[in-house]
């Protein structure tokens, strides 16, 4: 990474400070780019998501060589949602963190950068970054890992369930290799589609049933967990759908 294009990223992530910054390196007739691109995540401070319609022009300028983003107010350590997504995206991810100096003025600090290495997350105890590592992507991950079945991953945007018109799983399970079951004929392995407090009432929520009365899920704002399938979660339960493998 050439200092021009490492300058351009510190200005982008000082500026959009305190809302993680998010840029592409790109190779444009043999020269380097950062191209800062806008972060339209709902909750800003916390991830980005980068807009695609930047994506597709950095595309269409040359080639992407590299992503960055900045960490607010954190270490310039990827989290477990950065490596998944470096892993997803086949390209480098470098990382810078801003902090307030001494006068209160942002600065940017120590940068990073990680690689794909074929890391995967461990399917209990990985933190929650919607559309990164989410129920569906958890759900996605045991499927591939136990019955080697590649699923798709339909883009999420955040609070989808609550924009009055989604319906994500219910439209895409039929697409995805899934039939509906009656409940009481649960089986391991058979998705679980739940509605946690969706103002669209459709199924919001995916876990993976384990037998013995346990289920595999991953709720927004929580760590992935193996936990007992009854109650709440039974009472919340909207559909349960088997694989035709």
């Amino acid at each position: 990474m050439n200092p021009a294009t490492l300058d351009a990223f510190r200005a982008h992530a000082v500026a959009d400070y305190p809302r993680e910054a998010c840029g592409l390196v790109v190779v444009v007739k043999g020269r380097e780019r950062y191209l800062a691109c806008r972060n339209l995540a709902t909750t800003p401070s916390e991830h980005f998501v980068l807009a695609a319609e930047d994506y597709a022009e950095a595309e269409e300028a040359g080639e992407i060589v590299a992503v960055m983003h900045s960490h607010p107010d954190a270490p310039a350590r990827a989290s477990e949602g950065d490596r998944v997504a470096c892993e997803a995206s086949g390209l480098p991810w470098w990382i810078v963190s801003v902090t307030p100096g001494m006068d209160g003025t942002p600065q940017a600090g120590e940068l990073s950068c990680i690689e794909p290495s074929g890391y995967e997350a461990p399917l209990v105890g990985r933190p929650f970054h919607h559309g990164v590592l989410d129920c569906w992507t958890l759900c996605r991950d045991w499927y591939a890992r136990e019955w080697g079945l590649a699923l798709p991953d339909p883009v999420r945007h955040d609070n989808w369930w609550d924009d009055g018109c989604s319906d994500l799983y219910t439209e895409n399970l039929a697409a995805a290799g899934f039939a509906p079951v009656a409940a009481g004929d649960i089986q391991c392995g058979d998705l679980i589609l739940m509605q946690i407090r969706s103002r669209n009432l459709v199924p919001n929520h995916a876990g993976i049933y384990l037998g013995d009365g346990l289920m595999l899920h991953h709720m927004y704002g929580r760590l992935s967990s193996r936990d007992v399938y009854g109650g709440y979660w039974v009472e919340n339960t909207r559909l349960v759908a088997r694989h035709a493998r």
